[in-house]
């Protein structure tokens, strides 16, 4: 049986723990700013149809009286942390999706923890007791009913689909509600009368595949509540990335630029963080028209330093035209490697000596700042800005 946790609306129950005056209150965590998007709702905003990703003003449009706070990412994280610390005392197959949801396998736990209900609820007493935060699991053979089983008696819910009943289970189960079928694959299904995972299992499966290609024949398997998917207890990430909606939209290139040192700051951070270097730099633009726009560099060698990070950003940037206004701006780094990987010297040029240099620097002011806080120390060229650029007093 496979265990699916997740954490009921968590960056507002972290926020409503922080601060019992806003329990049974409407909270919604998230900036305040004409751009402002609602990162997490608690239980009592949702009764006024608000969610997560919706815009700020849409939501304070239909709930007035909602308490909005900006969201505190490491407080979340730590939160986090103690949570997964907890799943692997249950299982040592845990898979974390997400900074508040995770996978347990609890296959051959039974002598150590009972039943897969008493393991759930096991969870989520430690869970509460711990942190003081509630969670929902849903318990079943497979991984994607899991996950459909957690969701369906939040909050502090727990669901148990037994394999004996996965067919009934899923019999009547509307299509939408399965994971992967999103805003393009519904038309099609609807198109071929298809509204419940019971309409699937009576579609020939070339039909599927004809409609819909590769995920056509990963629908069927999951309609006969086939998945063969594991719970994979840890993945190298591919990728780290930084980015932000801007204030206005601008074409201001001095500005985009002081707005790329801060990202590719981030990213270098979380290369260090990770002891990884990456060999690709991606730059990533959304202009004020939705349009979104990507340009990559691959280097000769792999780099872990804001500066280099920065530098060839800053090329992919000056070659872009801005031919409109941006209201996004970011930075990424893919083709990662371990930070312990033997570099190849750099035959001509000294930029490989200089990114060593520069990560001996920031690996400095890494110390610095844990030592004495994040704003102890940053770069001239971004000292008396805000983290959205705005010059403030200093």
């Amino acid at each position: 049986m496979i265990l699916h946790v997740d954490m009921d609306a968590f960056f507002a129950s972290v926020e409503q723990l922080d601060h019992p005056e806003w329990k049974g209150k409407c909270l919604l965590v998230g900036g305040r700013s004409g751009r402002g998007v609602v990162a997490a709702a608690s239980y009592e905003a949702r009764k006024f149809g608000v969610h997560s990703a919706m815009p700020m003003f849409e939501a304070l449009r239909r709930c007035p009286q909602a308490v909005v706070v900006p969201p505190r990412r490491k407080r979340y994280a730590a939160v986090s942390r103690a949570v997964m610390d907890i799943l692997g005392t249950f299982s040592p197959l845990v898979e974390c999706v997400s900074i508040d949801e995770a996978y347990l396998d609890v296959s051959g736990c039974e002598r150590l923890h009972g039943t897969p209900e008493r393991t759930a609820a096991a969870i989520k007493a430690k869970v509460y007791r711990t942190v003081g935060l509630t969670c929902s699991v849903g318990a079943a053979p497979v991984k994607f009913l899991a996950k459909i089983a957690s969701d369906l008696h939040k909050p502090d819910g727990l669901t148990v689909i037994r394999p004996e009943a996965v067919e009934t289970f899923l019999e009547n189960m509307p299509v939408e509600k399965i994971p992967g079928i999103g805003g393009k694959t519904l038309p099609v299904l609807h198109e071929m009368g298809i509204r419940t995972m019971g309409d699937v299992r009576k579609i020939p499966e070339k039909l599927l595949v004809a409609r819909l290609g590769k995920y056509g024949q990963r629908l069927k398997e999951l309609a006969e509540g086939r998945d063969d998917s594991p719970v994979v207890t840890e993945t190298a990430a591919k990728s780290h990335s930084s980015e932000e909606t801007l204030a206005e939209n601008t074409r201001d290139r001095s500005f985009l630029r002081q707005r790329l040192l801060v990202h590719a700051e981030e990213v270098a951070r979380q290369l260090r963080r990770h002891r990884l270097r990456a060999r690709v730099v991606v730059l990533k633009i959304k202009h004020a028209d939705f349009r979104l726009r990507t340009r990559s560099i691959t280097l000769p060698f792999a780099v872990q330093s804001a500066e280099a990070v920065y530098r060839e950003a800053e090329r992919l940037l000056d070659a872009y035209p801005l031919d409109s206004p941006v209201r996004l701006v970011g930075v990424g780094a893919a083709g990662l490697q371990s930070g312990d990987t033997p570099r190849q010297q750099n035959l001509f040029g000294e930029t490989a000596s200089e990114d060593r240099s520069w990560e001996a620097v920031e690996k400095t002011m890494d110390r610095i700042a844990a030592r004495f806080g994040s704003h102890s120390i940053c770069r001239a060229s971004l000292r008396g800005r805000s983290k959205h650029g705005e010059k403030v007093q200093s």
